[in-house]
């Protein structure tokens, strides 16, 4: 096919601009909501998403727990709408994550949570959805539409409506300044140097995602539209769990591809990136730093936290530009549509 300029390629570019609205739009929705989450006292924190939602719903449980200290579980919306059980959600925070806000079961699922006693936030990019409509609080993503089947800037609105909730709730000085600054530093992801693996990855039928921490699920996004785009086979793992069997199919040459984050995962995630090139893997690492053999750089000088948030913009670019390469279009990918009801 001929390259053209595609919707996901467009609203890719468009997040900069997305993220400087939404936490300037937010910032008064979240401090209110943050003083009456510190008078109810929650047990805990229950996420409930689809697909990429569930993926910011992933790295939030990591934020979430780190700053509150409060346990963060994933709500698995067909245990209500197929099963029909009922959990004991009082005195919880029940967060519903989702672009169109329109999936019958996590309607469903919030409806029951709410029935159940737990305080209901919605982040979601429509206003007029039947999930909102459902809230004790809404919080915008402000991500404008978003055509593209595969999800880019809303996923990343989702990432920093979740870390402003985390910083504004926790009094987080370190994390509120940093967050000014990532709509310039997601700017400048946009072209950051990824050309290195481009190739190689266009060739390949399967692959390795990693990441640790809130890393793990920037690892579960990248794995997702590898499929979804390219119709490349990733997997993704944390770093702590792939050595307990998936290390076996690394070999002569198979990709791998590891998100880095400065923070307390970064020896560990260091170290497992040598074990993989020792076993024979082409390992690509996403870090900050200077531009060197098998490194996809972002960045230095950037919250751990906002570093995720970075990686997954230039991972987006460079994943349109392999999905092309396939001679695939990344705006119909087969077999998928925008909004999908799960019921």
């Amino acid at each position: 096919m001929t390259n053209k300029i595609s919707l996901m390629a467009k609203e890719t570019a468009e997040t900069p601009a997305v993220i400087s609205r939404q936490l300037r739009a937010n910032r008064d929705v979240l401090e209110d909501l943050s003083r009456r989450i510190r008078e109810k006292k929650f047990r805990f924190i229950a996420t409930c998403a689809r697909g990429s939602s569930d993926h910011a719903c992933a790295f939030a449980k990591y934020v979430l727990e780190i700053g509150t200290g409060l346990p963060v579980v994933s709500f698995a919306p067909s245990v209500s709408t197929l099963y029909g059980g009922v959990l004991k959600l009082q005195d919880s925070l029940f967060i519903a994550v989702s672009q169109s806000g329109r999936s019958p079961d996590l309607v469903q699922a919030t409806q029951q949570a709410k029935d159940q006693g737990a305080f209901i936030l919605c982040i979601c990019n429509d206003a007029t959805s039947p999930l909102v409509a459902l809230a004790d609080c809404f919080l915008s993503l402000h991500a404008g539409p978003e055509n593209s089947v595969a999800a880019t800037k809303s996923y990343i609105a989702s990432l920093t409506a979740l870390l402003q909730l985390s910083a504004i709730w926790n009094f987080d000085s370190g994390l509120l300044p940093a967050l000014e600054k990532l709509p310039d530093q997601l700017d400048r992801g946009l072209s950051a140097d990824w050309s290195e693996p481009v190739e190689l990855l266009a060739a390949s039928s399967n692959l390795f995602t990693v990441g640790r921490g809130p890393g793990f699920g920037i690892a579960l996004e990248s794995a997702l539209k590898f499929k979804e785009t390219s119709y490349i086979h990733a997997e993704a793992f944390s770093a702590a769990e792939v050595k307990h069997g998936p290390m076996s199919l690394v070999a002569d040459g198979y990709p791998v591809l590891l998100f880095r984050q400065r923070d307390q995962s970064w020896d560990s995630v260091g170290e497992l990136a040598e074990n993989f090139r020792e076993k024979g893997g082409a390992v690509f690492t996403v870090q900050e730093g200077n531009l060197s053999k098998g490194i996809l750089p972002i960045e230095s000088n950037i919250h751990p936290f906002c570093q995720l948030p970075v990686m997954i913009q230039s991972f987006y670019v460079m994943a349109e530009k392999i999905t092309q390469m396939r001679g695939l279009d990344p705006d119909n990918p087969r077999h998928l549509k925008k909004v999908t009801e799960t019921v």
